[in-house]
């Protein structure tokens, strides 16, 4: 437990000491660290009171670090090294968190199988063989790994709560405007949620209360009052409406799964919560994955037009200015990027922006629209946030392709990025030897109600603070 660890500057310094030595030890295992953190200065400077003070941690290595390498995964960033602290890094070290890595991650975010970092994929703690999940599975990997308590991912698609269900762990991203960008490396603006990943509820409850708040650098950071999580944390669904998403479940491929999903909602009904199966329209169902794969990339190709080896990241050399950039941009990206970017400025073309990116964004306000008609009717909705265990790494599945097997019941929680809306992943049961998850959503900013029901369904699998043996 976090609180646990708020000691004296000698368990302090012990407990850090532990962390960044176990992050060592279990590098050449997980992969899941581009640039350590040396700690000694945070430690010189750390708060006497905090929430978090002495408490190890890791950053997803595309939140900006003043003087620490900052790379988003990709080659292109290898030489970045910011001159100031995204807020979250700022907030964090008020409360007296000591960050000892910057975690690896899918290059720039945009993938679902931190693969495509630039130093190579990460490896799930539970079966080293599996992937973590993405864009942010190195943080996943360490918290699962017992090498920290809590680490900060990003969420566009589902790169928190994907890779938390993957590792067994509680993965949670927050109302857009929750927690400030400020300091941020984007991928797709409109989508982009600050995440983070814990082992159990309380601790989830304790960061976002450090985390969330007003940022005048971020407009879209909302000035919504941060209410004190933790003491507001209670069990009790009696009375409470839940939504079972009928069209993820049946989408679900893995047996197992489906079964442990359906005993975790008759305990729910047992608590008193009435749970009930909620049919989306399918075609908007289907259309999730298409919609965001077109926002995302089209935002995303806009977002990093910088990246050109002339304003940043690392430059190869080129006869004239546009050989430099093209010869940058061919050698600094991988080839799943460099797809995604052609696809974004096909998207982007004047000629094409109606009927591509306008018409993706008018499909996403009707997916919204649809979420919105279930909660009007319910407090929450729940669905396994995955159909399978983790993937094996040497899979050669092309994780761009629109499958009908993966369509939904893979894809579903980009909803919660098309709404803004508080979703959070935790885990359910294990399959194999490897963790699944469960995912909620909510309405907007009502994290309170979301953490209610994800404590309800804590005590009832029983499954908190878990940690992989790494073999």
């Amino acid at each position: 437990m976090i609180a646990e660890m708020v000691k004296d500057r000698d368990g302090v310094n012990a407990r850090v000491s532990e962390a960044v030595e176990k992050a060592h030890a279990l590098q050449d295992s997980l992969n899941a660290v581009i640039t350590f953190v040396d700690p000694a200065k945070q430690l010189e400077e750390m708060p006497e009171e905090g929430l978090l003070r002495g408490v190890p941690i890791a950053l997803k290595d595309n939140v900006n670090t003043k003087g620490v390498l900052t790379t988003a995964g990709s080659r292109i960033l290898s030489n970045y090294v910011p001159v100031y602290d995204a807020e979250i890094a700022v907030r964090l070290q008020k409360a007296g968190a000591i960050n000892i890595a910057k975690a690896s991650m899918d290059e720039l975010a945009m993938g679902g199988t931190n693969k495509t970092a630039y130093i190579g994929p990460c490896h799930n703690p539970w079966d080293t063989r599996r992937m973590t999940g993405g864009s942010s599975g190195g943080s996943a990997a360490l918290v699962a790994a017992g090498v920290v308590p809590m680490a900060i991912g990003s969420d566009t698609g589902d790169s928190v709560r994907k890779p938390a269900s993957y590792c067994g762990i509680v993965g949670v991203k927050p109302t857009y405007g929750r927690i400030s960008r400020y300091g941020i490396i984007p991928y797709a603006s409109s989508l982009d949620h600050v995440g983070y990943f814990t082992r159990n509820i309380e601790d989830a409850c304790v960061t976002l209360k450090v985390l969330a708040g007003r940022d005048e650098r971020d407009m879209t950071s909302s000035f919504k009052e941060v209410p004190d999580y933790s003491a507001l944390l209670n069990s009790d669904v009696n009375g409470k409406k839940i939504a079972i998403l009928k069209n993820v479940v049946d989408g679900v491929s893995t047996p197992e799964i489906v079964t442990m999903f359906n005993e975790l909602a008759e305990k729910l009904r047992k608590r008193g919560a009435i749970v009930e199966e909620y049919a989306f329209d399918e075609a908007l169902m289907r259309a999730v994955l298409p919609a965001y794969f077109i926002i995302a990339n089209c935002e995303a190709t806009s977002n990093h037009s910088n990246l050109d080896g002339i304003r940043f990241g690392v430059r190869e050399d080129g006869a004239d200015m546009a050989e430099i950039m093209t010869n940058s941009r061919t050698k600094g990206f991988c080839s799943l990027i460099r797809r995604r970017f052609v696809i974004g400025s096909y998207g982007l073309f004047e000629e094409n922006q109606e009927r591509i990116f306008r018409k993706a964004q008018k499909v996403r306000r009707k997916i919204v629209e649809a979420l919105d008609e279930c909660l009007k009717e319910y407090d929450a909705v729940i669905a396994p946030a995955a159909g399978t265990i983790a993937p094996f790494i040497d899979d050669q599945a092309d994780q761009d392709a629109l499958g009908e097997e993966s369509v939904i019941a893979e894809n579903y929680m980009a909803i919660a990025n098309f709404s803004g809306y508080p979703s959070l992943t935790q885990p359910m049961g294990f399959v194999d030897g490897c963790p699944v998850g469960v995912n909620i959503t909510c309405r907007g900013f009502e994290e309170v109600e979301m953490f209610n029901i994800a404590k309800a369904i804590e005590e009832e699998t029983g499954l908190a603070d878990l940690v992989a043996e790494v073999k």
